[in-house]
């Protein structure tokens, strides 16, 4: 495959151009179920360039209002195992404990972090490009080959869960971004009415 080539600081971009191999994959795009993403996954060759596109999302001020952390397999299961003992800790439900398969499956997980603080621009256009963030690392991964699946759970909104990820007080999860290779064809699933959803005015 051949890696896009990035352009120097403050030299001129290229015309946008249409790019119908680009429309085929969004008009296709689906997230795949986490516990079903198995080998091969990115390399770390690939995780950079995923990184690097992920973050070439919008941010109003330049503020970079996000961070990263890459969870190998050995990390996400000596992770599950605490959070797997927090759960009875806390009484959780049974289902607190089996969604942790979600989190150990797939070769590879980038975990995006919201650090949002009052600035000169709105916190919440900050925590909005965290967002942007994570679906162009989606882009970026499918582009290169790979199957994805952005997720939270239970264990993103828990303070003393999400601080065995490195996330401090102050941050906010924003994803976790399963990436690897589906073990079974993805399904095609209903789609919102646009027509219902959309408003025009000439």
């Amino acid at each position: 495959m051949t890696l896009p080539s990035f352009v120097p600081l403050g030299a001129a971009l290229p015309s946008p151009t249409a790019s119908p191999e680009t429309l085929a994959r969004l008009a296709v795009r689906r997230s795949a179920p986490a516990q079903g993403l198995a080998d091969p996954g990115p390399s770390e060759t690939d995780i950079d360039l995923i990184l690097t596109l992920g973050a070439r999302s919008p941010d109003h001020g330049k503020l970079t209002p996000w961070r990263f952390v890459v969870l190998g397999r050995q990390t996400r299961g000596e992770i599950a195992e605490r959070l797997a003992a927090m759960a009875v800790e806390k009484a959780l439900p049974a289902k607190a404990t089996a969604v942790l398969s979600k989190l150990t499956a797939a070769p590879v997980t980038i975990l995006v972090l919201s650090t949002a603080r009052p600035a000169s621009k709105p916190e919440w256009e900050q925590v909005l490009s965290a967002g942007a963030v994570c679906m162009n690392i989606e882009h970026a991964a499918g582009a290169l080959g790979f199957a994805s699946s952005w997720i939270t759970d239970w264990y993103s909104y828990d303070a003393e869960a999400a601080a065995l990820f490195g996330a401090t007080s102050e941050e906010r999860v924003a994803g976790f971004i399963h990436i690897g290779t589906p073990v079974e064809p993805l399904l095609e699933r209903e789609r919102p009415d646009i027509a219902a959803l959309t408003t025009r005015h000439p």
